[in-house]
């Protein structure tokens, strides 16, 4: 049996499946409760049934995985032959995720090393991608971590979101919280910073917000290798047209992704949104 470092992340780093098979990388799924129901995202609630629950208002939450769902993973990493598992989360901020893994990783059959990136989506899915592609390279478990974490540094996320109030119902609006009393007046530009949302800028229409955003991106890119990702929810017109944009704009783009939010991001920030990720190589 081949010893290796195997990767584990999160179902919030929307990775696509063909990634994820490539590199090896398992996901334990967050759960999205909607009503008195408890769904595990990306197999049992698509982004679609989330975006409808949400217009019609009914009440929807989300959960971390419990420690025993880690311990299970690990436990199937370590049968497979992993000598170490390199598990890597979206931030501690936004959930107790990073907490459940730590629990499982004190009991996991080989060493476990479990990263807050302060990431979420793809911010996070090109961290894990960093990782595995130095384990599958024969790397250690200290240079698939430092790699990770050498991604996080470099890697900013913005997004829009067309109204507050599904981030502010959920408590995760961070600085930009100043913002609610102004809410109808403003469209906000968020970026990820420290773990956390916080206000990037404010525009006063939503086509200024979104061309702003493709100037962030280009900026954030530069000239060197970069990798890219758009997401969006129940907004694939502007999702795609922004990508094309930046394929024009970006140099040297490497690999640009295109996808919708699973439903545990979704549920905080509703339909409309639209984010962009770029990570330098």
């Amino acid at each position: 049996m081949s010893r290796h470092v195997a990767i584990v992340t999160d179902s919030t780093a929307y990775l696509p499946p063909q990634t994820m098979a490539r590199h090896g990388i398992t996901a334990v799924p967050l759960t999205v409760v909607l009503g008195d129901r408890a769904l595990e995202e990306g197999t049992e609630i698509s982004a679609r049934s989330l975006a409808q629950a949400l217009q019609k208002r009914r009440s929807v939450t989300t959960s971390r995985p419990g420690p025993e769902t880690f311990a299970a993973a690990y436990r199937a990493a370590a049968d497979a032959g992993a000598s170490g598992i390199v598990s890597l989360h979206l931030s501690a901020e936004f959930s107790g995720t990073y907490d459940a893994a730590v629990v499982a990783a004190k009991e996991a059959p080989v060493p476990v090393r479990v990263v807050d990136t302060g990431m979420v989506a793809m911010a996070l899915g090109f961290c894990a991608v960093a990782a595995a592609e130095v384990a599958q390279a024969d790397g250690s478990l200290d240079e698939a971590v430092a790699a990770a974490e050498k991604r996080a540094a470099g890697t900013f996320a913005y997004f829009y979101v067309d109204t507050l109030d599904y981030l502010r119902r959920g408590g995760r609006i961070g600085a930009a919280q100043a913002l609610l009393g102004s809410a109808l007046a403003v469209k906000p530009l968020l970026e990820l910073e420290g773990g956390r949302i916080e206000l990037c800028e404010k525009v006063r229409t939503a086509s200024k917000a979104i061309a702003r955003l493709e100037e962030l991106a280009a900026e954030r890119a530069g000239a060197g290798r970069v990798d890219i990702a758009v997401h969006h929810l129940s907004a694939p017109e502007r999702a795609a047209a922004l990508a094309d944009r930046l394929r024009d704009r970006v140099p040297g783009l490497a690999d640009l992704h295109v996808s919708e939010v699973g439903a545990v991001i979704g549920a905080h920030t509703g339909p409309g949104l639209l984010g962009v990720v770029v990570s330098p190589r």
